[in-house]
């Protein structure tokens, strides 16, 4: 993919998550991987739903711009996360409804916040390791995660939203709506006797992905 077709995939990924409401006003932030190692950003403030190719900001490695408009502030977290785990091609960082909910709730499974109920969460996700509340754009989210780089492909920040990362753009969006269903879904399911997956099964799916 050249340059000016990964930022127009950009645009229309992120107008698409917004026109289905992943997103809204100026909230999440999307980040892939650039030849030459440079980074493409969603801009500071940014609506997924307006953003525009030329106005994309492009990073180098140390998080300084080189075109574009100022990045978000969270691409600090992007940039360490991309640091520590070279298998990562994209980033997805959204305040949608079901995970900005689970990441309310007190009492989660630092490790695990969803425990896994459909084959689909384990073979796009696997786990939702939760790092604790900071407030946004705090060093210490980049901190959290990484460290935790290498431990998943998806994060819940308390208190705030979801990290996903990808082989690329669309596999972190598409990771990012199967993460939003199966928070939806647990939801839906609380109060219920919910059977979910033993640890061979979940094992099985892992094993077939390898």
């Amino acid at each position: 993919m050249t340059e000016l077709e990964q930022k127009n995939q950009m645009v229309a990924l992120a107008a698409s998550l917004f026109n289905r409401g992943y997103s809204v006003g100026g909230a999440g932030n999307l980040s892939c991987r650039l030849d030459g190692g440079r980074f493409l950003v969603t801009p500071t403030g940014s609506s997924l739903g307006r953003l525009t190719a030329e106005r994309l900001s492009v990073l180098d490695g140390d998080g300084n711009l080189l075109a574009g408009d100022k990045p978000s502030k969270e691409s600090v977290f992007h940039l360490a996360l991309y640091r520590k785990n070279p298998a990562c091609n994209a980033i997805v960082h959204l305040h949608s409804t079901y995970l900005t909910a689970l990441s309310c709730l007190q009492g989660l499974d630092p490790a695990n916040a969803l425990k896994a109920f459909t084959p689909y969460y384990v073979m796009r996700v696997g786990a939702l390791p939760v790092i604790p509340y900071y407030r946004p754009g705090h060093p210490d989210i980049a901190r959290k995660l990484e460290a935790r780089a290498l431990t998943g492909r998806a994060f819940l920040l308390a208190n705030h939203g979801v990290v996903v990362t990808g082989s690329d753009l669309t596999d972190a969006v598409d990771n990012t709506e199967e993460l939003e269903e199966t928070a939806r879904l647990h939801f839906i399911l609380r109060g219920e006797n919910i059977r979910y997956l033993t640890d061979d099964e979940v094992n099985d799916l892992k094993n077939r992905g390898k």
